[in-house]
């Protein structure tokens, strides 16, 4: 009796104990997801402490805002790893954030995305980076910074010193050669 258990609930359950504002299902949310949402907060954000801060924000929002949930439009961790998302971005894109980060270099956010630590619901992401990392280093350059960083085109373009034009044109050349990737690689095998 003396050890913890993580919490773990059905899906249905746990939503109707949010609904009706149980403590239990505070408690079971944070249990069951605080992993996987830290995940991906962390893969936007690279500071431990800021990236702990996003999480427990973002959890304030998801029980603040649970009326807007809809369980018929999507998964509950669907929807709670795009307020994740957003709030990451939303930080990162801040003044305050962006220039104590000035001095990185942006070649080392390359490696965040290498991490060991894999989760089923990082999936996509990891999917996208295999076929980024194949892209020449200008156009890898301008995805990390639009999809990984959360940088509007404007702000790439300005980062990187570079024409908007030459971002625009860049993007669509990437996203031909990662289309050409992906069609190649999981063509059916011919034996």
């Amino acid at each position: 009796m003396g050890h913890k258990r993580k919490l773990t609930l059905p899906e249905e359950y746990l939503i109707k104990l949010i609904r009706e504002r149980h403590p239990e299902g505070a408690k079971a949310l944070y249990h069951m997801y605080s992993g996987s949402l830290y995940g991906v907060i962390s893969r936007i954000i690279t500071d431990e402490a800021l990236s702990e801060d996003v999480l427990q924000e973002c959890f304030i929002k998801v029980w603040q805002s649970f009326d807007s949930y809809d369980e018929n439009r999507g998964r509950l961790y669907t929807w709670m790893s795009n307020i994740a998302r957003n709030m990451a971005i939303d930080q990162l894109r801040s003044k305050e954030f962006r220039n104590s980060q000035r001095h990185q270099r942006i070649s080392e956010f390359y490696e965040e995305f290498y991490e060991d630590e894999v989760s089923s619901v990082n999936v996509d992401m990891r999917f996208l980076r295999i076929g980024a990392n194949k892209l020449p280093d200008k156009e890898r350059c301008i995805i990390d910074l639009i999809y990984y960083k959360g940088y509007t085109h404007c702000e790439a373009a300005e980062e990187l010193q570079i024409p908007l034009g030459t971002i625009k044109t860049r993007i669509i050349r990437a996203i031909k050669r990662l289309k050409l990737h992906y069609a190649l690689e999981y063509l059916p095998k011919v034996s």
